[in-house]
């Protein structure tokens, strides 16, 4: 496609030069490009064929009901490239369904991130505002394509979003329980056990450190692109993406689906987390209570189903209806407090309420474990979208958009610090927006930059999606993080499992599992080394984070590993792949036959 636009470049350029008067021409012959395009945009919003085009809006919003009759193979509509001409209700509507699709993925880390540090609702409510209209802006600059110099670039060129990583709130959590344990963030402890305080400072010390840590990935875009993905091959990104969407359920997403991810769940017995949420929730319920699970749950099935049935406008934005299905049966049943609601102002924007930005030095070394994961994810990620918007994988041209995507991502961290948000990566949640409604335009993403920035400028909705009860996005983030591990999984079928491959698997999954199923083995590690200098014990609270965070352990693992054994000669691999010495199942089938 790339191709057949340069071809066309030398004659649209010469169709304007002569259109172009020359020097000493009437001025008004001079506006003559300028009123066209006016003329155009005009047309192009009274028309018919300039709203709707030939695209099939019924088949977009046809339910895939039981028993219908309808066609197994119906026709598709058009597929709409980068830069073709798009009808504005289908930019609009296929716009509207990528910021829907991403929604989801935009508002769960501040959540997070505000019950971790236990912030008040206000303060919640604006970062998730800053979230969205952080992505919002920062995906206008990764979907340009602006060229730099000596062949570099500023954006990928393609519909490429942006949002806040998954990967930073593994790494954030870990910071958090260092700045509590150090007393760096207030706690009291009790009969009931450690409470924690509230502690938006910790907050201002992780945007400061991700802030001189986005340097890494700035300097990391300038490397060439087969440098990189040899150092971090499918191997080592889909070890690390595996990780972080288990260890976000085991964390994040099965423990709200109880009732809350906070104190609560230890069931204590004194104190406000004697019942979750709170003992001040409107029907507060012991962790786990079968009505916090049923409510969890109704929410899940509600994606399954809208997957099996809904239309392909639904199944983009099947997370969405969960949320939507969760909240109105639990509002019904009087799980909601309104109060956030009413406590969000009308319209906000960015720094209403600020952070003490500063550094945390322990943070650095696993902050720039973050950066090095960010750029794996956004190789990875910036692959599929060109695959889904029929562009070259391959090639100089897509190795520019790599190198582009990846510059973004770096300043974008450093950028959203400013902002006062967590460093934002590039999503992948949009692809199957792609995919399924045939749209790859760059217009479709700007409306998609367009409704994000509302949705944040809007205070309410940040007050709403505060609102939800905790089982409710248990239960749907439960399934969200849980696509992020298929997503690992999907990277890494792309290696050949010969031995060594699974040798290498095998060592870094020790690490990443063992850190998960056992948080709290490395926290100790250090202890009995005595008093040290602050420097030096700055350095082990570092290691000590990095190897608490189970995708950051595992992925080093992995990535070491990979560097320092040697490969198999092609033959060997040919013949491991078939007879491996370490598959029992296949020794226990030749005994049997």
């Amino acid at each position: 496609m790339d191709s057949r636009m340069d071809k066309e470049e030398p004659q649209s350029t010469q169709s304007i030069q002569e259109t172009a008067p020359a020097p000493g021409i009437p001025s008004e012959s001079r506006h003559a490009p300028l009123r066209m395009r006016i003329s155009k945009i005009v047309e192009k919003a009274t028309t018919h064929d300039g709203w709707f085009g030939d695209y099939d809006y019924a088949w977009l919003c046809t339910p895939s009901l039981p028993f219908s009759g309808g066609s197994r193979n119906p026709r598709l509509p058009p597929f709409y490239a980068l830069n073709t001409e798009l009808p504005l209700a289908l930019a609009i509507t296929s716009g509207l369904q990528h910021a829907l699709a991403m929604l989801a993925g935009l508002i769960t880390p501040p959540i997070i991130l505000a019950s971790s540090l236990n912030l008040d609702n206000q303060t919640s409510a604006y970062m998730i505002s800053a979230s969205l209209i952080s992505g919002g802006i920062l995906s206008l600059l990764q979907m340009s394509r602006i060229k730099l110099f000596r062949g570099y670039y500023l954006g990928t060129g393609l519909i490429t979003v942006v949002g806040t990583s998954f990967s930073t709130l593994s790494t954030a959590n870990a910071i958090f329980e260092a700045m509590y344990r150090d007393g760096t963030c207030p706690s009291v402890t009790s009969d009931a056990g450690v409470t924690r305080g509230p502690c938006p400072d910790a907050y201002g010390m992780v945007l400061g450190t991700s802030l001189i840590c986005s340097f890494l990935e700035i300097f990391m875009s300038f490397a060439p692109p087969r440098i990189l993905q040899r150092v971090f091959p499918p191997m080592v990104t889909g070890t690390v993406v595996l990780m972080i969407g288990v260890s976000l359920i085991g964390a994040s997403g099965i423990p709200n689906w109880g009732g809350g991810s906070n104190d609560c769940k230890t069931s204590p017995a004194t104190g406000i987390f004697q019942l979750c949420p709170t003992i001040f929730a409107p029907r507060p319920l012991p962790w786990g209570s079968a009505e916090f699970i049923g409510i969890g749950f109704l929410s899940f099935i509600t994606i399954i189903i809208t997957e099996i049935f809904g239309s392909p406008f639904l199944k983009n934005i099947s997370i969405i209806t969960g949320l939507a299905v969760g909240c109105i049966v639990a509002g019904a049943a009087g799980y909601i407090d309104g109060s956030t609601i009413k406590a969000a102002p009308a319209i906000t924007f960015l720094w209403v309420r600020r952070f003490k930005i500063s550094v945390y030095p322990p943070a650095i070394l696993p902050m720039l474990a973050v950066y090095i994961s960010l750029a794996m994810e956004a190789i990875g990620d910036i692959t599929a979208s060109a695959e889904v918007s029929r562009v070259e994988v391959q090639g100089q041209e897509f190795e520019s958009r790599i190198q582009g995507g990846i510059l973004v991502d770096g300043i974008g961290g450093f950028v959203s610090a400013l902002f006062t948000v967590a460093p934002l990566s590039t999503f992948a949640q949009n692809n199957g927006v792609i995919a399924i409604t045939r749209c790859a335009n760059r217009g479709a993403g700007r409306w998609c930059c367009f409704f994000l920035i509302l949705f944040g400028v809007l205070g309410k909705i940040s007050g709403v999606f505060l609102a939800i009860p905790n089982p409710v996005l248990g239960g749907v983030t439960t399934f969200l993080f849980a696509s992020v591990a298929v997503s690992g999984v999907r990277v890494l079928s792309y290696i050949r499992f010969t031995r060594r491959d699974r040798f290498v698997l095998a060592a870094a999954l020790s690490f990443g599992f063992g850190d998960l199923l056992v948080p709290g083995i490395f926290t100790h590690l250090f202890e009995r080394v005595g008093d040290q200098n602050k420097g030096l014990q700055g350095l082990f609270d570092s290691i000590t984070i990095v190897l608490s965070t189970p995708f950051l352990s595992s992925g080093i693992v992995a990535a070491i590993l990979n560097l320092i054994l040697p490969q198999e000669p092609e033959h060997d691999a040919d013949k491991l792949d078939h007879e491996d010495p370490l598959d029992v199942e296949s020794d226990e089938h030749r005994q049997s036959n």
